[in-house]
């Protein structure tokens, strides 16, 4: 098999009318040929880091998606599912996966649960990890999101991390915001990326550490615009991740998109493209093509090099995607899940007012940190309620793996003018997450949740809505383009009740992620990230 089209070698910055000769899923030749071609040929796009739960789908629905837009490969990191089910839910998402012609490319869950002050549905040990590293499969140690726990040399954290080192697979990180002595002590323990840099300064203070840096740009944490800039005298030690996509917007676009946006900044192609389809390869030495006699031909042809609108997506040689339609087929999915909790009750979320003030969390669009506010408690009969005309709004996080109490606090930022949304993707222990204007809408939407045993849910005065997400409580087993559109209009009404935020959903699933500074809730309660540590909800 022979494509042909202008070829784009990225390494030595040259672009040539060529052909590339494919045999048994591999690049046999590359000719350079008489002609003129329209089209140019690359190598296929790598997201270089995503949780494929957050996009609610399973893995071989996620590269149904995906490969329309000339994405080939993912570093995945089966975080959320591990949180859920331990090494199960990890070897799942292999499975699943392995069942589609796309690299997903795994890795082992470094922090499982994540931090002590919630409850996961899972814990993967050390030992786990040792047993994970040693399947090739698995080609790194995921996220060490408890920054915390390195740079006072946690002895199990230390742990994982000389476990990959044996296994000589490398680390991601996880330390958004760390900064000078810190930040070197966290790289120098032997981890070599961040996705969670906000600013300019954090990431240029990383790099000039020796730090590799991905921007991200998902669902909800938007980056790109804060990290773009460094990318042309930076561009061998960066890449483009989505971190966290939703369906819907899995439709639309996907690291193309990144590729476009910085092309039309002015950024050399040449070092986008590196970034976009090179550098996770080599980092982490993924078996991906990268337009090479010998490699597997995970090539794509796009129409131009602006706006990387992708014609044809070749995996191994076989071609999974032309002009928008995937070729790849539908697999049977496999119902598995964590979920044990009853149905709630109005008196469940209320809060006997005890001090005029309350501590406050404000969500902040496109971020994944919060601040800290106080503001004023607003009381009925003697009970804590919502202060929707200044948009204060209950928020709730239910434990589902067994019946306890509800954790509730109030939040900022959401707009809610009624009703609720609720969902049980909550990162990261996947938890019931719900924010509501009142207290019976707020139980509604949890209670539509357990009924599902997972899913997101909103409800209005008259109307409701729910998603079922059946599979570990936060992913779907209906076909992808499907839940990208039943997403898309639970998430239309939700914007319908007042929510002002661009990702509501995505927001909401952050705002118990007690790794992210700056307040979070859990379901044992409110929580500072900055001081690692439990605070009142209401205060004088």
């Amino acid at each position: 098999m022979e494509i042909r089209g202008n070829i784009v070698d990225i390494k030595n910055k040259s672009i040539y009318p060529g052909e590339v000769r494919i045999e048994n899923g591999k690049i046999t030749a590359i000719t350079k040929i008489e002609g003129t071609f329209e089209d140019y040929i690359l190598p296929g796009f790598v997201d270089a880091h995503v949780h494929i739960e957050s996009s609610m789908l399973v893995p071989s629905e996620f590269a149904r998606l995906a490969v329309t837009h000339g994405t080939v490969a993912t570093v995945s990191d089966p975080h959320e599912i591990g949180n859920v089910l331990g090494v199960e839910g990890v070897k799942y998402m292999i499975d699943n996966g392995n069942q589609v012609p796309f690299k997903f490319n795994f890795g082992a869950p470094s922090c499982v649960p994540a931090t002590t002050f919630e409850t996961a549905g899972a814990t993967i040990t050390p030992e786990d990890i040792d047993e994970l590293l040693k399947d090739p499969q698995i080609k790194y140690l995921t996220e060490m999101m408890n920054y915390p726990g390195v740079l006072f040399d946690d002895e199990v954290v230390l742990k994982k991390l000389a476990i990959a080192k044996k296994h000589g697979k490398p680390i991601d990180g996880h330390a958004p915001g760390l900064r000078g002595e810190n930040a070197k002590k966290y790289i120098d323990a032997g981890i070599t990326t961040d996705h969670e840099c906000f600013t300019y300064e954090e990431a240029a203070d990383k790099l000039s550490l020796g730090m590799k840096i991905i921007i991200r740009e998902g669902s909800a944490a938007k980056n790109f615009e804060a990290l773009i800039d460094l990318l042309p005298d930076n561009y061998e030690r960066m890449m483009f991740c989505s971190d966290d996509k939703h369906p819907d917007d899995l439709i639309i676009g996907h690291i193309n998109q990144l590729a476009a946006r910085a092309v039309a900044r002015g950024i050399d192609v040449f070092k986008v493209l590196q970034a976009a389809c090179l550098n996770p390869v080599e980092h982490y030495g993924l078996e991906v093509g990268m337009l090479r006699v010998g490699d597997p031909a995970d090539v794509i042809v796009v129409h131009d090099l602006k706006d990387f609108k992708v014609k044809q997506t070749y995996i191994d040689g076989a071609l999974v995607a032309e002009n928008g339609q995937s070729f790849i087929k539908q697999v049977d999915i496999k119902i598995i899940n964590n979920f044990n909790t009853d149905k709630k009750t109005l008196a469940e979320f209320q809060i006997k007012a005890t001090h005029p003030n309350l501590n406050v969390i404000e969500a902040l669009d496109g971020e994944l940190i919060t601040k800290s506010t106080h503001q004023p408690a607003k009381t009925d009969n003697g009970f804590l309620v919502a202060d929707v005309s200044n948009d204060v709004l209950k928020m709730t996080v239910v434990n589902r793996y067994s019946n306890q109490p509800p954790a509730v606090a109030f939040i900022k930022g959401f707009g809610l003018k009624e009703g609720a949304i609720a969902s049980c993707v909550g990162h990261d222990s996947h938890n019931i997450i719900a924010v509501g204007a009142d207290d019976e809408s707020l139980c509604k939407a949890v209670n539509l949740i357990i009924e599902q045993t997972g899913g997101i849910a909103a409800v209005g005065k008259i109307e409701e809505q729910v998603l079922p997400l059946p599979i570990a409580g936060i992913m779907s087993a209906d076909d992808g383009y499907k839940v990208g559109a039943d997403y898309s209009k639970i998430d239309q009404f939700s914007k319908e009740l007042g929510c002002t935020l661009g990702a509501p959903f995505m927001t909401l699933s952050f705002m118990a992620l007690l790794v992210i500074p700056s307040l979070k809730l859990s379901d044992l309660g409110l929580f500072d990230g900055n001081k690692f540590e439990f605070v009142d909800l209401q205060i004088s």
